[in-house]
């Protein structure tokens, strides 16, 4: 038998090319995309800290001899803030502070809302790059300064996730920390805040017996920390709104107050200055990680020595924030009526703005990378230290730009400085002259200008490489684009080989001139990055988007025969491509604006299964239940993403959809054996096999999904009651998780027998690791899976009747080198665009929203209580990934079923996933609310991480669904032939 493929009948040497180019690109698409994803943060979000700047000595007395912080880990604002059910506020004492001794307002975070940036942002002034979210348990990797590192002392108690990254490396510091085992999400947390209170009562305690100790804590610029972690814990295991959470609340401030009594009772001295704030919130869902107000507003009191006293009110005396860096949230927003605050002003500031706060209050310099802003409305001190605290914060961050300024200069071949700022030493000077002429007015508004100059330039040379950057990697996407479309061209269609074959050994020489020509380009453009000094990125970025363009530069004959081919169609079939480019991005653009708006799927489904079955019953000549199936299981899909992002818990929901599940399984048990005499159901039936090995493998799945159903129930109750998870109940759970997984692999090899396996086999973990609605989600998925897989065989059928008088001749050109595959045609590519609608559904319906703090973290309460980030943080992925792999299983059957390349449409599937991205890459922001800021990174980072966990899936579905079986009608052509 001859093919007429690309490679004419070398079909075993065509074989070979096609598998070592499609081993080669996937990997090139793993590597590009995960370089690519890196840009973002080279672009918008480049790490401030820069070395070699000196600290500015304060010219004033300090108010303070002594500072207290608090910080209470993930305390909501509004939760701090607002009454009880009763009336009663939370925070007893310290609303008595706000109301007699102090200042108060909301410090707003800065996505990641993590624990990690936000005490750097606290303690250290500056805001790390949304990487460092990665880093979040992790020791300090970079050495910057902090507001620690300046004391003569530092005194810390607290979680070991924390207090280590900033006093482990100090020398002059005193610090403890609890275990990691006592961060056991089964139990009320609250006691991991009395730890801390208890450590720093027993080292006052011990002083009174050691002198040293004593003398220690009788020095100037001592610095005392506690972290309090317990709202943190019990947020995660309890939400923020359960009774546990808000008792929390009651304890931080029972620990504020014992921390104040005890400090006044020691010292006696009125020198102490306290700070009580949280690094980040808590979402609704338990969660925190991204721009969300519930995450980033978080509450701040100031009060002690150097502290102003509350002030009712007024228009006159309403602060104004004005520039902050990056951020142009609205600060100072009317304070809700129910906190009962109303009437005393409110002083909002960005959460930088604290270690300058802290810094001024005791006379320290500020942290060198400090980019906060002081907020002169908390201190008490007078007009003249007033301009000088903030003329010495205004040269801090003067200092940070001119040492960037320097370095960018140094290292550039054409330097473009910062213009407002080419004057800096005159303005100095001006300055320094008013407060002379104790002109303090004048003097201070100076400094809040340079000050805000100098922030507008250390964002200048944050973003400086922007527009090479942007353009570099959108011609990177662009070439990436093109080259797949026309590996799919060359690889998996009907184009005829001499069309495409000619001039073979011309072109191969060509190609040779090419290589050369376009290594000679790269080198240059290489050699000017090394000049400037550039990271090693900006080379892999660089050399990536010319390793692509030369690629399909080389590909310039093929490129010129295609456009003859094309310009050689009737115009029908031109209507015809245009048509199915303008739908595909119309679907694509509709994808991007799901990513904000999940209901969209609703309507995407109803839409979907009306048209669908509406078309099946045109099409089919008899009556046909499958039509009304169709209609009926997208129904009830798009019913979930109408539901609550924060899903709800509801333990008899879980154990009623391993019901519904072991029926759904029950049913296509019965079909797979009874309906395979059926027209549209014997492609994808197996009546042949009816051993009882498959039987009992039946059985003992629908047993297993039937017992982690008991186990949702039994060790949710018994955590619930006993705040713990019995150990047998753990190793049940992992047992029947792991197991059940298994299975599905010694199954009938029959399509629909196959995926029921597959279907019965993953129900189990994720029953396990569901706490409300998304359990039945699972099932309505694989419904609606189902349906698809019967709409597919349904046009497989109707298109082998309809074309049966030449269908041999079709199949026979449509072979691809040799494979037992036909070419891919423009109406497939339908299979890659459902596949991507069905891929994002499986990720927005079961509650999730493209945010970094989209995981419910209670979900792994039934394989895990005590904190362990790298092993929630992969159930919680697992927990994604199922219903992502029941899609990809579905998919490859389709592509049996049909008899398409299934790496063909893997490759289109990246291509539209790239369309999708490159939209994504120009949304991305750094200006706005942190909301905005951290969704168009959280948007662009799934969409180019899709890629990579794709390629994952498919290689896992594989072990499963390689040996299906499909009995379809084209091979009987094939043998006719």
């Amino acid at each position: 038998m001859r093919s007429d493929g690309i490679l004419g009948n070398r079909e075993g040497k065509g074989r070979k090319w096609l598998r070592r180019r499609e081993r080669w690109l996937v990997v090139l698409g793993v590597i590009l995309h995960a370089v690519y994803m890196l840009s973002i943060f080279d672009i918008y979000f480049k790490s401030p800290i820069v070395h070699g700047v000196d600290p500015v000595t304060p010219r004033f007395a300090a108010p303070a001899k002594r500072l207290v912080l608090l910080v209470a880990d993930g305390l909501r604002a509004d939760k701090f803030f607002e009454p009880d059910t009763e009336g009663n506020y939370r925070a007893p004492f310290l609303r008595s502070i706000i109301q007699t001794q102090g200042r108060w307002g909301v410090s707003h975070a800065r996505p990641p809302t993590e624990s990690r940036p936000g005490h750097v942002a606290i303690i250290a002034g500056f805001y790390e790059d949304p990487s460092a979210v990665t880093k979040g348990w992790k020791a300090n990797p970079v050495e910057f300064d902090s507001v620690f590192n300046r004391s003569r002392h530092t005194i810390s108690f607290g979680s070991p996730d924390i207090v280590p990254i900033f006093c482990g490396a100090l020398q002059h510091t005193t610090w403890d920390t609890y275990p990691h085992d006592f961060e056991d999400f089964a139990t009320d947390a609250s006691f991991l805040d009395m730890w801390s209170l208890d450590k720093f009562q027993s080292l006052l305690n011990r002083s009174k017996e050691d002198p040293k100790l004593k003398e220690l804590l009788q020095m100037d610029n001592l610095v005392v920390f506690l972290h309090l972690l317990g709202c943190d814990s019990n947020g995660h295991a309890h939400r923020p709104y359960s009774s546990i959470y808000l008792n929390n609340v009651k304890v931080v401030d029972h620990v504020a107050e014992s921390v104040y009594n005890l400090v006044e009772d020691y010292f006696k001295d009125n020198r102490t200055a306290y700070i009580f704030t949280a690094d980040h919130g808590m979402s609704d869902k338990g969660s925190h990680g991204d721009g969300h107000p519930s995450n980033t507003d978080t509450p701040l009191v100031a009060w002690g020595a150097g502290v102003k006293y509350p002030r009712p009110i007024s228009s006159s005396n309403h602060s104004n924030c004005g520039f902050r860096f990056v951020d142009d949230h609205v600060h100072d927003t009317p304070t809700p009526v129910e906190w009962g605050l109303h009437e005393i002003e409110r002083v909002d500031v960005n959460q930088a703005d604290i270690a300058p706060l802290m810094s001024t209050l005791i006379g320290l310099p500020c942290p060198v990378n400090s980019v906060g802003s002081l907020p002169l409305d908390y201190i008490n001190i007078s007009k003249a230290d007033e301009v000088e605290a903030v003329l010495s914060n205004t040269k801090e961050i003067l200092n940070q730009f001119l040492r960037k300024s320097y370095i960018k200069q140094s290292n550039s071949l054409y330097f473009k400085p910062f213009k407002p700022l080419s004057h800096y030493s005159s303005i100095l000077d001006k300055i320094e002259g008013l407060i002379s002429a104790i002109d303090y007015d004048a003097a201070m508004d100076l400094s809040k200008n340079l000050r805000s100059l100098a922030l507008q330039g250390l964002h200048y040379f944050q973003t400086y490489d922007w527009l090479m950057l942007m353009s570099v990697i959108t011609l990177g996407y662009v070439g990436w684009m093109i080259y797949l479309v026309l590996h799919v061209l060359q690889s998996y269609t009907s184009l005829p080989g001499n069309t495409f074959g000619m001039e073979q050994a011309v072109q191969k020489n060509n190609r040779g001139k090419i290589y050369l020509y376009g290594s000679m380009v790269t080198g240059m453009l290489c050699l000017l990055l090394l000049l400037e000094h550039s990271p090693p990125l900006y080379h892999a970025y660089m050399m990536m988007t010319s390793f692509l363009w030369v690629q399909i530069i080389s590909e310039y004959q093929f490129i010129r025969t295609l456009w003859k081919h094309l310009s050689g169609r009737r115009t029908s079939y031109i209507i015809k491509l245009l048509a199915t480019t303008a739908v595909s991005v119309f679907i694509l653009e509709f994808l991007v604006n799901s990513f904000t708006e999940r209901k969209l799927y609703t309507w995407c489904f109803l839409i979907a299964g009306a048209t669908a079955s509406l078309y099946l019953f045109q099409s089919i000549p008899w009556r046909s239940s499958i039509s009304i199936y169709v209609c009926i299981a997208c129904w009830f899909l798009s019913l979930f993403t109408l539901m609550p992002a924060e899903i709800p818990d509801n333990n008899q929901l879980v154990v009623s959809s391993g019901v519904i599940i072991i029926i759904i399984g029950i049913i296509a048990r019965w079909l797979d054996l009874h309906a395979g005499g059926r027209k549209y159901w014997q492609s994808i039936c197996n009546c042949k096999f009816k051993s009882s090995k498959f039987s009992s493998l039946f059985y003992l799945q629908a047993l297993l999904v039937a017992l982690s159903s008991v186990m949702v129930y039994l060790s949710t109750v018994h955590r619930t009651e006993k705040h713990e998870l019995l150990a047998s109940h753990q190793l049940i759970n992992w047992s029947v998780a792991g197991f059940s997984m298994v299975l599905p692999l010694f199954s009938e090899n029959s399509l629909l027998s196959r995926l029921t396996s597959i279907f019965l086999g993953f129900a189990p973990p994720f029953l396990l690791l569901s706490i409300g609605y998304e359990a039945i989600f699972y099932a309505a998925l694989a419904l609606v899976l189902m349906a698809w897989i019967l709409f597919e065989n349904t046009l497989l059928n109707l298109n082998i009747v309809n074309k049966s008088s030449d269908s041999t001749k079709s199949v026979t050109n449509n072979l691809i080198h040799g494979f037992d595959n036909r070419s891919l045609q423009l109406s497939d590519v339908r299979i890659p665009l459902v596949f991507m609608v069905l891929f994002n559904v499986a990720f927005f319906g079961t509650g999730n929203f493209a945010s970094i703090a989209s995981f419910e973290i209670s979900s792994v309460y039934r394989f895990i209580t005590i904190f362990s980030p790298f092993l929630m943080a992969a159930l919680l992925i697992f927990k994604l990934f199922i219903p992502f792999m029941l899609v990809i299983c579905a998919f490859s059957a389709i592509t049996k079923l049909n008899q398409v390349p299934r790496l063909g449409c893997y490759f289109l599937v990246i291509l539209f996933s790239d369309v999708m991205t490159i939209h994504f890459f120009f949304l991305v922001r750094n200006t706005g609310s942190w909301m905005e800021i951290g969704n168009s990174i959280s948007h662009f980072g799934i969409m180019s991480a899709q890629v990579v966990f794709v390629l994952l899936l498919f290689a896992l579905t594989n072990t499963y669904t390689k040996d299906i079986h499909c009995n379809s009608e084209v091979p009987s052509i094939r043998k006719a032939n």
